[in-house]
């Protein structure tokens, strides 16, 4: 099992482009073995201490294997609206790992 967090920095003025792309892609994740556990968009209240930008919202997302996250990537559905994501992300953080 693969863990991926995602710091997402959205651009400012693009936030409904950016939950239309979550609302179409988030499904997907399932088609390959994978599971959005968590989605979180932090208020300015929850950070008690930050040396970084602070992200618009956090993804934990669990995959069973680096395979089926890669074939996440290129599915051909998910591909056809890229578009929205590179229209409204400046920028993500990505970290990958497992549970230890």
């Amino acid at each position: 099992m693969i863990f991926i967090t995602q710091f997402i920095y959205v651009i400012e003025g693009q936030e409904a482009v950016f939950n239309e792309f979550e609302s179409l892609a988030i499904p997907i994740i399932a088609k390959y073995n994978g599971q959005l556990l968590m989605r979180i968009r932090p208020e300015e209240s929850n950070f008690i201490e930050c040396t970084i930008e602070k992200p618009y919202e956090i993804h934990l997302v669990s995959f069973a294997t680096d395979e089926d996250f890669e074939n996440f990537k290129q599915d051909e559905e998910r591909k056809l609206f890229l578009h929205l994501k590179e229209k409204s992300i400046q920028s993500i953080l990505f970290l990958k790992g497992i549970k230890l």
